[in-house]
């Protein structure tokens, strides 16, 4: 009896061992569960906080680093190497002289043939020997370049219209104003060339403009500026429209867009717009052209409005503002820059092995690219069926396994799940030669923008952003096109005032050389 008890004793410490064990099992599962959970949050918090260094204090370029690469102080340290190597100068010349020994230092880059050339004689103070004292002839001479300046120069052209008088009928003759397209606006053309090309351009706000003025005592006061741009901009409306006109003809276009502030009107404060920009594709033949669009907000219907009858090839991000015009007939074509890049920003904060063969296969296919640059259009396809296709395949299958190792709420899942999903869009590229790899061209185009946020802040009102668009949609297609801003500029709002309607397409900045 006294072994049955003890057998039964026996079997209930044992069953209550077994049951602490199970619930020590739970309680190591629940604590494993709560550590992966912080390894993953922390592995998250980790590559933002490199992700935002880098922005914020590191090189932005996306391209892999090696020992070629330059260093982000470069310029910095090549002052200071000159300055040194000027101190050293000095210090040599004031030392008593022993035998020179000349260093080799890297020769000077030739001035610009275009330039204009301005000779400066230096003749000697006598032309007598100062050894002997005799007549001295010209047996040659050296002559050194040095680049030179000329800040801007404000000058006054006076405009004289002589009057003529028939004695024979008493009539009076005079030659007719000549036009403007500020009437009495008491500016020429080339002032209102600069104040575009300033702001608009190099990104200078008015008051530091104003302030240029007034460095050469000459008043030009921020509401008189701000006049002479909101007329400008009225009269050079018309070739902005038509350049959205031809944009749209295009077959390819990329777009994108970026915040920009805007003032609230009454508030003082300001609201988030948007600066849209549309882009031509490099690869189609015809001049470049690119088309800002301001809008105060990001909503799709504005990215309708602009592209409405319009249908093709459309290169843009995963922005969901843009799938109405994929449903409605517009074939989408992915970025692969997009999807590389949230690779990198994993590598940037963490390499590993995976991160790397992602990046070397993306590698690869902007290889095949950079070889096909030159080609014509039935060269590059061929190429990119050859080449491009069986490694889209076979990238995409090991995206898909990678995926199946990754845990589910990783950073390197999220990039597998980007890029996987719309990956039809993204490899459509390399079934013809005439489409575009990536949507850099649209975002190339938006780096003044935000150059430019950074200088003027904000829009001061809507109107403002429209202005603003069609200049620099103006500006930015003829400098595409290998144009002179400034000169072009010029060219046009001296023709514009009198030049017809009908030859409008002939004053855009489409081509190399300025239209007569």
């Amino acid at each position: 009896m006294a072994l049955i008890e003890q057998a039964t004793q026996a079997e209930q410490k044992a069953a209550a061992f077994a049951q602490r064990a199970t619930h020590a099992e739970q309680q190591a599962a629940q604590v494993q569960s709560y550590a992966d959970q912080l390894r993953q949050q922390n592995e998250k918090l980790h590559q933002e906080v490199t992700y935002l260094r880098r922005m914020r204090y590191g090189i932005k370029s996306e391209r892999m680093a090696d020992s070629t690469q330059r260093d982000l102080f470069e310029q910095d340290l090549d002052a200071d190497i000159e300055a040194l190597q000027a101190e050293l100068d000095k210090l040599a010349a004031a030392s008593p002289k022993k035998e020179a020994v000349k260093q080799k230092r890297p020769g000077r880059l030739p001035l610009a043939a275009h330039l204009p050339r301005e000779d400066v004689l230096h003749e000697p103070a006598s032309c007598d020997c100062p050894e002997c004292g005799k007549a001295m002839r010209k047996v040659g001479e050296d002559v050194t370049e040095k680049l030179s300046v000329q800040p801007a120069v404000f000058s006054v052209k006076r405009h004289r219209y002589p009057k003529y008088a028939c004695q024979a009928c008493q009539s009076i003759h005079q030659a007719p104003s000549a036009p403007s397209i500020i009437d009495g606006g008491g500016v020429e053309h080339d002032v209102l060339a600069w104040l575009l090309v300033s702001k608009y351009l190099d990104h200078l706000p008015l008051y530091r403009l104003e302030q240029i003025g007034e460095r050469h005592n000459v008043p030009l006061s921020r509401t008189k500026l701000a006049q002479w741009v909101g007329r400008t901009g009225v009269a050079l409306a018309p070739l902005a429209d038509r350049l959205a006109q031809l944009l749209r003809q295009r077959r390819c276009l990329h777009a994108d867009e970026t915040p920009v502030a805007q003032l609230a009107p009454k508030t003082g404060k300001t609201e988030r717009g948007y600066q849209w920009v549309y882009r031509s594709n490099d690869m189609e033949p015809g001049p470049r052209i690119v088309v800002y669009d301001y809008q105060p907000s990001r909503q799709g219907q504005h990215a309708r409005n602009m592209l409405a009858g319009w249908s093709g090839y459309l290169m843009a991000d995963a922005y969901s503002g843009y799938q109405a015009l994929f449903a409605g007939g517009v074939v989408e074509l992915g970025c692969m820059a997009h999807a590389r890049r949230k690779f990198f920003d994993l590598h940037a904060a963490r390499p590993t092995p995976i991160t790397t063969e992602a990046l070397h296969r993306f590698a690869q296919l902007y290889e095949i690219e950079r070889e096909a640059k030159d080609m014509c259009v039935e060269q590059r396809a061929d190429l990119r069926r050859e080449k491009s296709l069986p490694l889209l395949a076979e990238f995409e299958t090991w995206l898909n396994e990678t995926s199946a190792r990754a845990s589910p709420s990783s950073g390197l899942q999220k990039a597998i799940v980007y890029t996987l999903s719309r990956w039809p869009a993204r490899v459509r590229y390399a079934h013809s030669g005439d489409l575009p790899i990536d949507n850099n061209a649209a975002e190339n185009a938006l780096r003044p923008v935000a150059i430019g946020r950074k200088n003027w802040l904000f829009y001061g009102t809507e109107r403002a952003g429209h202005r603003a668009s069609c200049i620099m949609s103006l500006l930015a297609t003829a400098k595409l096109n290998g144009l002179d801003p400034y000169e072009w500029l010029l060219d046009t709002l001296n023709k514009l005032p009198t030049w017809p309607a009908n030859r409008l397409d002939e004053l855009l900045p489409l081509g190399s050389v300025i239209q007569v």
